[in-house]
């Protein structure tokens, strides 16, 4: 029945052009017109080898209509003839946002207003001022009201001379309203899936930022279903467009544009991938973001709780437990303390929260442990834990404020909790990834309530000795063997600082893992200089503690990433793109999909325990199952939207696409092999 009405829309409008032409009167003549088409320059004096915008200012005759780039259901765009002088080219139009008009079950894109495109103007080279530039359009349209289509044409000029590229205020104003109601072009890409006759859009769009009346309009043809409902949902820093497919179908790109409030749009690009189903929305009702933040606060405190375990926190954590043990705090000395490690830890992990909520907003795809992305964030990160290295070795003690090994009061307790969450960044455990995908696709303030919850869970520990006396009864009683405990604790942080080493020379080459090892020689060099002097009763130094600044500040300040290389696979394995998973899964292939970055311990415990071993490599073979890899060590914003797209806010993050399944099945953070083959 559409593509009836179509039909009949159109044989009306040559029945109406025929009848016209046999009453003697042109198509489009003068006076006859439904849209009053003014061709105007921005300047009528144009520099030359400079450009200018010409509009094609359109006031459409009352309950009349002309169409955008892409009609819709019916109707055909504008057509434009230039005749322009030798050297002179014109641009395509730039159409501001339609609006829409259903007629018999037909989505139009129109104008009812009037409108403008506009057009570039390239004027030559090397003219005189004075060149006269005569330019001619011949516009053939179709113009329709409710019942009726005409199509019309015009025949347009206008007299511009080589000048100065003067500009009236008049004119000025009026290009600058017109320009507004241009939509502005999105940098950042987005991702559109096809399947089971629905169309997902995800396009990259800040969570917060204001948002009305959205819609998006495709330039591109076949791909959706022009008058089914659209749905559009705000999932974090991204919208989530869905609705019917279209009948033809097509591989993208997809074109369009997206109305984000009254005339005002982006013009957005998306390339074919996956687009996970979510059910997060911008108008989500208080009551559902009260217990999806309860439950994600939940999560996150869970994660940051098994965090303690882990080789870098454990020994800063068991040191500030033995400092309880030595038994002279009073009871308030030592839930000052406790709650002062919590600030601390709280304090931390609320910072980095809001660090990528905002370089989120911004259109940063970033996630937890972001900093670790970059070299210098590591140098200075090695230099820390080789540091605690050494003073867990007993070669010097931390002067104020005094961190790990004594109980300096609330201050050193703040310190040590800080120090404590800036250096479990790197891992991420069981329950913690969900929490965090969670916190980014929720308001902001319920976010940063997430991320305190991950400083709470991570503090628990001590936040428990702190208030319960009967539990610090129970940790041994003080003596020389703290010392050589001490002591032992120093292998797992030198072990951090092993694996952080691995990660610089991974991401800045062996000329940056170099300049790291040599700026932890000379830092280890400056704090045996303060060891000594401590150990013959003096303070740390003035000239020991600048040294190591200049040590720090200078290698974070001289490393650099290297040259980007193709990532490299396991064996058995590709590098993850979108255009290969849906390729996989075209040809109906199981795909298992990783995502890891050097620096992520729980990842690199998962490959070597669970996906890296013989039973999983055979398992996958004897199945033709395809592995995809991504990794994340250096970031990439087109991954990291693809990761945000499965509500993680980071790696590990491990997909399994079983043949013919709509959506991923998520697993969980930590694997084992049996769980691997069972797939």
């Amino acid at each position: 029945m559409r593509w009836f009405h179509f039909g009949l829309m159109t044989v009306l409008a040559l029945l109406t052009a025929s009848a016209a032409q046999a009453d003697g009167g042109p198509i489009g003549a003068p006076g006859a017109h439904h849209l009053a088409i003014t061709l105007v320059a921005e300047s009528v004096t144009p520099a030359a080898g400079s450009t200018v915008t010409v509009a094609l200012a359109t006031v459409p005759e009352a309950g009349w209509h002309g169409y955008w780039e892409n009609p819709g259901d019916a109707g055909f765009p504008a057509k434009l003839e230039w005749s322009l002088p030798k050297g002179m080219t014109a641009s395509e139009p730039v159409y501001p946002v339609p609006g829409r008009l259903v007629v018999a079950d037909l989505m139009n894109y129109v104008f009812e207003k009037p409108y403008a495109p506009l057009v570039t103007l390239k004027v030559p080279a090397g003219l005189a001022a004075g060149t006269a530039l005569p330019i001619k359009l011949h516009t053939t349209y179709l113009v329709c009201s409710a019942t009726v289509c005409v199509p019309e044409a015009a025949d347009l000029s206008l007299a511009l001379t080589v000048g100065d590229g003067a500009i009236a205020p008049d004119t000025q104003a009026r290009f600058d309203a017109w320009r507004r109601a241009v939509p502005k072009p999105l940098d950042a890409k987005g991702v559109f899936q096809a399947s089971d006759g629905r169309i997902r859009i995800a396009i990259p769009y800040p969570a917060g930022a204001a948002l009305k009346d959205a819609y998006f309009y495709p330039v591109t043809t076949g791909l959706l279903d022009y008058n089914a409902p659209q749905t559009v949902t705000q999932d974090g820093d991204r919208l989530i467009v869905e609705t019917k497919a279209g009948a033809t179908g097509g591989a993208g790109p997809l074109v369009g544009v997206l109305q984000i409030g009254a005339q005002q749009g982006l013009r957005v690009t998306a390339d074919a991938g996956s687009v996970a189903a979510t059910a997060a929305t911008s108008t989500a009702p208080a009551g559902g973001v009260l217990l999806a933040t309860l439950i994600a606060f939940a999560g996150a405190m869970l994660g940051g709780l098994i965090l303690n375990i882990m080789p870098c926190v454990f020994p800063i954590l068991s040191l500030k437990a033995l400092s309880l043990a030595r038994g002279h705090l009073d009871e308030g000395a030592a839930r000052r303390e406790a709650l002062a490690y919590t600030g601390g830890v709280v304090a931390v992990c609320v910072g980095l929260g809001a660090a990528i909520l905002a370089l989120r907003a911004g259109g940063t795809a970033v996630g937890w442990a972001f900093q670790l992305q970059d070299p210098r964030a590591i140098v200075v990160l090695l230099l820390l834990t080789v540091a605690l290295s050494l003073n867990l070795g007993g070669l010097f003690e931390i002067p104020t404020p005094q961190f790990v090994n004594r109980s300096g009061g609330a201050g050193g307790a703040f310190a040590t909790g800080a120090l404590a969450a800036f250096i479990a960044t790197p891992c991420t455990g069981p329950f913690m990834g969900a929490a965090l995908g969670a916190a980014l696709v929720l308001p902001w303030p319920a976010a940063l309530a997430v991320f305190a919850g991950l400083g709470l869970g991570l503090a628990i520990p001590f936040l428990a000795l702190g208030f319960v006396p009967a539990l610090r009864k129970r940790l041994p009683k003080p003596g020389a063997w703290m010392e050589t405990f001490r002591h032992i604790l120093s292998v797992p942080m030198w072990l951090t600082a092993l694996a952080l080493a691995w990660v610089l020379g991974r991401q800045a080459g062996v000329n940056g893992l170099t300049l790291g090892l040599g700026a932890a020689l000379f830092a280890g060099f400056a704090l045996w200089i303060g060891g000594r002097r401590q150990a013959r009763g003096l303070a740390f130094g003035w000239g020991a503690l600048i040294a190591l600044l200049i040590v720090t500040i200078g290698g974070a300040a001289l490393v650099s990433r290297a040259p980007a290389q193709a990532a490299v696979a396991e064996a058995g394995s590709e590098p993850f793109t979108e255009a290969r998973l849906d390729a996989l899964r075209k040809a109906n292939r199981p795909v298992f999909v990783y995502f890891t970055a050097d620096w992520c311990l729980t990842c690199k415990v998962n490959e070597k325990a669970a996906i890296e071993t013989d039973a999983t490599r055979k398992a996958f073979a004897d199945h033709k199952v395809a592995v995809l890899l991504g990794d994340w060590t250096n970031g990439d914003a087109t991954m990291g939207r693809f990761i945000e797209a499965h509500n993680r806010a980071g790696v590990p993050l491990y997909l399994y696409y079983a043949p013919g399944a709509a959506e991923p099945r998520v697993l969980p953070q930590v694997l084992t092999p049996g769980m691997l083959a069972a797939l």
